[in-house]
């Protein structure tokens, strides 16, 4: 492998680009079609559903997502850049984790249908409807992409129960980042 296609670093708790509202993209050229493949390759080698910009240490408007299929092998990949949420239904509640959160798992309620506006990597503008997983990792890593985490969507009770956690989870963290 070389540095085109390794997987890139994902950053945890506690850094502080995880909490940045990103940029738009508005250079759509082949650096950012190669950051989107290393994307897919970090997300992948990580075992993840989805995979924002800014979990890579880069603020940009840019989220990937491979998906398992109901009934199938195939995984619904997808590369969203300026994504937009025009519309929801529903309510869902579903256990989420996070690759920049490791080792927590918690409920959290989202909309179950959406209507999206992004554009792919060439720069041409789309329109999703999404429901289910694909709806909620959607989501999730849009949540990303405006500095916040799914652990800001559970209720302050739960929150202050996990904080010992998360607060040992960014004290680590601060040692990397030195």
């Amino acid at each position: 492998m070389n540095e085109r296609t390794d997987p890139m670093t994902i950053i945890t708790y506690g850094h502080p680009t995880l909490r940045v509202k990103c940029e738009r993209v508005t250079e759509f050229n082949d650096e950012l079609r190669e950051f989107a493949d290393r994307m897919f390759t970090t997300m992948f080698a990580s075992d993840g559903v989805g995979l924002a910009a800014s979990q890579v240490d880069r603020p940009i408007q840019l989220l990937v997502i491979g998906v398992p299929q109901q009934d199938s092998d195939e995984l619904f990949r997808l590369c969203v850049i300026n994504p937009e949420i025009l519309e929801t239904r529903g309510a869902w509640d579903y256990e989420e984790g996070c690759l920049s959160v490791p080792d927590l798992r918690e409920m959290v309620t989202r909309p179950e249908w959406i209507r999206l506006r992004y554009q792919d990597i060439s720069g041409a503008e789309h329109m999703i409807e999404a429901d289910g997983l694909i709806a909620r990792v959607l989501q999730h890593e849009m949540d990303h992409l405006n500095g916040i985490l799914f652990i800001d969507r559970l209720s302050p009770i739960r929150r202050a129960l996990l904080n010992g956690k998360l607060k040992q989870m960014a004290k680590e963290n601060a040692k990397i980042c030195l």
